[in-house]
C-alpha cells in the first residue's frame, strides 16, 4: 500500500505542471471521496428541492442550486487541505485545536441526522421501487387496503436495507483478485467508489432520458433554460424566498462534513493529492449535482409551470412521475425511468447515512474503524425501515429541530475550520500566505454568513 501511495504522489507531482486538461483522465481515474460526497447529498430532499423550484418559479431560478453547492465546496477545499496536510480527522482537530464540545455536537449531530433522514428515505425508496414493480411486471398491492400495502411496502424498505447494509458493512474490506498488490487482495473502497460512481452516472443518464423525451415533446424551453442559470433576479414571495435560503444552507450537509474527513484518509492521500481532492469534489460532487438537480428542474418546469395544473406547496417526489404522465409524457418515462432516478439518488444517500454512523461512533468512542463496534454503528440508521409507518406523522415534529440543530451547528463547524485554516501551530509550514490566503478567508467568510442567514430565515419562517 505504502509504494502505491508513494508512486502515486510522484506521478501526480510530475503531473502538477502540465495543463489543467491533460490531468483530468488521470485525476477521473484515481477520484472517489468526493463521488461519495455526491451520492450523500443527491438524496430525497435534493429531489423535492429541484422538483419545487421548476414546478412553481419555472426556468427562473436553475441557479440557486449550482450557486449553493459552489459556495459549500468552499469548506470542503479548506476541510480536504487540512485532512490531506496533517493526517488527522477533521473530528480529532477540532476536538484537539478548536472546542472539544463542538467536536463532540457536530459528531453527534451528523450521526443523530443520518438517522432521522432516514426515516423520509426508506419511505421514498420503497414507493419509487413498488413504482418499478408495477411498471415492469404489472404487480401491484390494492391502495385502498392500507395495511396490506404497508406491510408490502416494509418488505420492499428492508429489501432497500438489506442492500445498503451489505455495501456499507463491506466498506474498506480487503478480498482476493488485485495481481497489483503484493498481499493478492484489493481494498473494496475502490469497488465501492466505482459502484458509487457507476450509480450516478445513471441516476444522470435516468433523469436526462426524462427531459430529453419532454424536449422531443415540445415541453422544454431551452433558451429559457439557459437564461434561467444566469442570476438575474430573486423571489418576491414568501414560499420563493424559503425555498432559495433552504437550498443555499443545505447543498452541503453536516454529516457530509463529518464522513469527507474519513473517506480521504481511508484513500491514504497525502498533501500531494490536495489538487486532485478539488477536482475530485469538483467532477464526483459538484458536475452530478448540478446535472441532476437541474435536470429535474427542468423536466418540472417544462410540465408543470404555467400549465394550469393546481401545484400548493412541495412537489412530492412519490407523486410526480404520475403528475409527468398527466402532462403528456409516456409512462416509461414518468413512471419507471424518473423513479429508477430517484431510487438510485435515495439508495446512494443511505449507504452514505451506514457509513456517517459508523465513522462518527468510532470517533467519539474511539473503536477502530473495521471492528465488529464500527459495523454495527452502520447498521445504527436501522430503525428508520419503520419510516413506512411513521414518517408521515412523525415528520412534521423531527425536521424542523432536526433541521434547525444541525443547521446551525454547521456554520459553527465552518468557523472552526476557519480557524483552523489560519493557525500555524496546526498546519504549520502548509498555511496558506499572502494574497492566496486572504482571498480563500473571504469565500470562508461569505460561506459562512450565506448558511448562517438561511438556516436563521428557514427556522424563523417554520416558527412563525
Amino acid at each position: 500500500m505504502k509504494n502505491r501511495i508513494d508512486s502515486e504522489a510522484a506521478m501526480l507531482i510530475a503531473l502538477s505542471s502540465k495543463p489543467w486538461y491533460s490531468r483530468v483522465p488521470t485525476y477521473l481515474s484515481l477520484s472517489g471521496p468526493g463521488w461519495l460526497q455526491g451520492a450523500m447529498t443527491l438524496g430525497g430532499g435534493s429531489a423535492v428541492t429541484s422538483l419545487t423550484i421548476g414546478a412553481l418559479y419555472g426556468y427562473e431560478f436553475l441557479w440557486v442550486q449550482p450557486v449553493a453547492m459552489l459556495i459549500g465546496c468552499v469548506m470542503l477545499f479548506a476541510l480536504s487541505y487540512q485532512t490531506l496536510h496533517t493526517q488527522t480527522s477533521p473530528f480529532e482537530s477540532m476536538k484537539k485545536h478548536v472546542n472539544r464540545p463542538i467536536a463532540y455536537s457536530w459528531a453527534l449531530a451528523a450521526f443523530a441526522s443520518s438517522i432521522i433522514w432516514g426515516f423520509a428515505h426508506y419511505p421514498l425508496s420503497a414507493a419509487m421501487l413498488e413504482e418499478i414493480i408495477v411498471v415492469s411486471t404489472g404487480f401491484s398491492v390494492d391502495h385502498n387496503k392500507h395495511g396490506l400495502r404497508n406491510v408490502y411496502l416494509l418488505i420492499l424498505a428492508i429489501a432497500v436495507w438489506a442492500l445498503c447494509g451489505f455495501t456499507a458493512w463491506n466498506y474498506g474490506k480487503r478480498t482476493g483478485g488485485d495481481t497489483q498488490s503484493r498481499s493478492g487482495k484489493v481494498n473494496t473502497i475502490v469497488i465501492f467508489e466505482t459502484g458509487i460512481k457507476v450509480l450516478s452516472a445513471l441516476v444522470i443518464v435516468a433523469f436526462l432520458w426524462v427531459v430529453v423525451s419532454a424536449s422531443l415533446k415540445g415541453k422544454v424551453d431551452w433558451g429559457a433554460v439557459l437564461t434561467g442559470y444566469i442570476p438575474s433576479s430573486l423571489p418576491d414571495d414568501a414560499q420563493g424566498v424559503t425555498i432559495l435560503m433552504a437550498a443555499l444552507g443545505s447543498a452541503v450537509g453536516i454529516n457530509m462534513t463529518f464522513i469527507y474527513g474519513f473517506t480521504l484518509l481511508h484513500k491514504k492521500w497525502t498533501p500531494a493529492h490536495v489538487t486532485l481532492s478539488r477536482y475530485d469534489i469538483g467532477v464526483g460532487l459538484v458536475v452530478p449535482y448540478i446535472l441532476v438537480t437541474g435536470l429535474i428542474s427542468i423536466a418540472a418546469a417544462g410540465a408543470f409551470f404555467d400549465s394550469g395544473s393546481d401545484i400548493q406547496g412541495r412537489v412530492s417526489a412519490t407523486e410526480a412521475g404520475t403528475m409527468f404522465m398527466s402532462a403528456g409524457l409516456g409512462e416509461l418515462t414518468s413512471r419507471l425511468i424518473f423513479a429508477f432516478g430517484i431510487l438510485g439518488m435515495a439508495v446512494g444517500s443511505l449507504v452514505m447515512h451506514m457509513l456517517c454512523c459508523g465513522s462518527a461512533a468510532a470517533a467519539m468512542f474511539k473503536w477502530k474503524e473495521g471492528s465488529l463496534k464500527y459495523k454495527l454503528a452502520l447498521l445504527a440508521p436501522t430503525p428508520a425501515v419503520l419510516g413506512i409507518f411513521f414518517w408521515a406523522s412523525m415528520g412534521p415534529y423531527v425536521v424542523l429541530p432536526t433541521a434547525a440543530i444541525c443547521g446551525f451547528l454547521l456554520p459553527v463547524a465552518y468557523i472552526g475550520w476557519a480557524i483552523l485554516h489560519n493557525r500555524p501551530n496546526y498546519l504549520g509550514s502548509a498555511m496558506p500566505k499572502g494574497l492566496k490566503r486572504h482571498l480563500f478567508n473571504l469565500a470562508m467568510a461569505v460561506c459562512i454568513v450565506t448558511v448562517f442567514a438561511s438556516v436563521s430565515y428557514s427556522v424563523w419562517v417554520n416558527l412563525a
